[in-house]
């Protein structure tokens, strides 16, 4: 106890946080159909064969207030990511800054928290309402909690776009999302099931309020139970997107269930690498599978070493460069409710789904084949 304090001097709330989750998730198990996954309905995609048509659904985004005709003009946009330091979010910035220099009329920048903290986001945002910024990109860490602050920022008439991580949808105009959900979901169980058969599996994620990995971890959950009910969903720990705390979360399940863990999924780009590095640094590659999301630098050695067998992702530079053109056309007057589709520079014409996201496209699986066509 006294080390701990005397750490805990050092770093007052890096190890309060670390703490707490490592409490909080140690009772998080299985029990019953909760998985750490939101309480949303879920829509299963079909175990094999193409999936369904979806119906269109109308516009269910906010609206700024008194917005001023901002068409063709020159605008300032801040970036506001979940947390800035880690290569998902410079890779998002990276899209956004390329997407601004081809249009020439953004000014565009990214100031996130170091962490992947609500309370720091929600005050980044707020002061560049207070500012007076044009428009707002942000991905969200509790879609609930930041929804206030967005609502002052579309009341003040700034655009408002989401992308990786949404917010109520009222609280926003429109959300760019990666992949569909429950497209995601089929990605990882299917490659999971592909790797173990059957056997317990465990989620290392980054809190239970992250908004699409709570999405994700229900399309999973209702996925595995209808297509691989094989697979004995043991535990889901939260790691805070903290490479550290995700290696711990990562070793403890391996020590904790032995035999008996089959697989790992990563939901996170940094829970993902730190997983893997827990199981080869147990000597458990072969025995114990990683699957999860991550960009495929922070995955190209455990994957070359044959530790890793797949990685599911997008382009996070794909997805900033789209967000910022879909700020711009909603800016710009083009992109309005009711639309079927949004021009996105380079990406071509990207579709509108469930009333008001924009979906960048299907999930890609990263394997020993393809993992050193790409650099990001």
């Amino acid at each position: 106890m006294i080390l701990l304090i005397h750490k805990m001097e050092g770093n007052m709330k890096h190890y309060l946080t670390v703490l707490t989750s490592m409490l909080i998730s140690s009772s998080m198990a299985f029990g019953g159909d909760w998985t750490g996954g939101d309480d949303l309905p879920t829509n299963p995609l079909p175990c094999s064969g193409p999936a369904p048509a979806g119906e269109a659904k109308a516009y269910d985004g906010g609206s700024p207030t008194n917005a001023p005709n901002r068409k063709g003009k020159n605008i300032t946009v801040v970036d506001v990511p979940k947390l800035v330091g880690i290569g998902y979010f410079a890779a998002t910035t990276q899209g956004i800054m390329e997407a601004a220099a081809e249009m020439g009329t953004m000014d565009a920048k990214t100031d996130g928290p170091s962490e992947a903290n609500i309370d720091d986001q929600i005050t980044l945002i707020d002061n560049y309402i207070t500012q007076g910024v044009d428009g707002i990109l942000f991905a969200a860490n509790d879609p609930g909690a930041i929804a206030p602050v967005l609502k002052k920022a579309l009341s003040k008439g700034i655009n408002v776009v989401g992308y990786d991580a949404n917010s109520d949808p009222d609280a926003r105009q429109w959300f760019v999302n990666q992949a569909e959900f429950n497209g995601i979901a089929k990605g990882l169980v299917d490659n999971m099931a592909g790797e173990v058969g059957s056997g317990g599996v465990a989620i290392v994620t980054s809190t239970f309020t992250t908004p699409n990995q709570a999405r994700w971890i229900s399309e999973m959950e209702a996925y595995s139970k209808k297509c691989h009910p094989q697979l004995e969903w043991l535990e889901t720990v939260e790691a805070q997107e903290d490479n550290i705390l995700s290696f711990n979360q990562a070793n403890t399940l391996i020590n904790k269930y032995g035999s008996d863990l089959k697989g790992i999924y990563g939901m996170t780009s940094v829970a993902t690498p730190a997983s893997a590095d827990a199981v080869t640094q147990a000597n458990q590659c072969g025995n114990i599978a990683v699957v999860g999301l991550a960009t495929p630098n922070a995955m190209r050695p455990y994957v070359k070493s044959g530790c890793v067998k797949s990685v599911v992702l997008w382009s996070p530079v794909d997805l900033g460069y789209a967000a910022a053109h879909v700020l711009r056309a909603v800016a710009d007057g083009s992109l309005k409710p009711g639309a079927t589709s949004v021009k996105a520079g380079r990406l071509g014409e990207l579709s509108v789904i469930n009333g008001s996201e924009v979906l960048l496209g299907a999930a890609f699986t990263f394997s020993m084949d393809n993992i050193n066509d790409f650099d990001f």
